[in-house]
């Protein structure tokens, strides 16, 4: 289920950059939009700042777990 908020192409470029399931990057992207919305008054840059936070993340994640 997509949200409005969700941009699919940064979502699934995401998700090949860094070899994540495209659900769970969109799961995360809705996740981290929720968090960083909430109360903003200029929503101009918040994909860019969203899709920065789920890439750096996951990158994170991947390597903390080898």
């Amino acid at each position: 289920m997509a949200t409005p908020n969700v941009d699919d192409e940064m979502v699934k470029m995401i998700a090949t950059d860094t070899n994540t399931p495209v659900e769970t990057v969109s799961r995360m992207f809705a996740e981290t939009w929720a968090e960083y919305s909430e109360g903003a008054q200029i929503m101009d840059y918040l994909s860019v700042l969203v899709a920065r936070r789920v890439r750096d993340n996951l990158q994170r994640w991947k390597q903390d777990s080898h």
